[in-house]
């Protein structure tokens, strides 16, 4: 599982000038099974996205596709990671 983690690099103006195609984008990896939750971060300085791709290299081709990337107005941390453990109803996670 990957933890991505989205940090805007340019005023919310801007960044909200590409909202939309990002939304799209979003809902074509669910679609595709790509990702399995993201959300805005409180304060809104970025997002996070949480994957279950197979690999980092997969990963990173499918965030290479997000509009927010080719605009360049986020950064892309991942952080990888094994869920050893799971509240009840989150079983997808492992």
């Amino acid at each position: 599982m990957f933890i991505v983690s989205l940090t805007y690099t340019a005023p919310l103006e801007e960044v909200d000038q590409h909202l939309d195609d990002h939304v799209t984008y979003l809902k074509r990896q669910y679609a595709a099974g790509n990702f399995v939750a993201s959300g805005r971060k409180v304060p809104r300085t970025g997002g996070v996205i949480l994957s279950k791709l197979e690999n980092r290299a997969t990963l990173d081709a499918v965030l290479a596709q997000d509009p927010f990337h080719h605009a360049g107005v986020a950064d892309y941390e991942v952080i990888e990671f094994v869920p050893s453990m799971v509240a009840e109803g989150f079983e997808i996670l492992q």
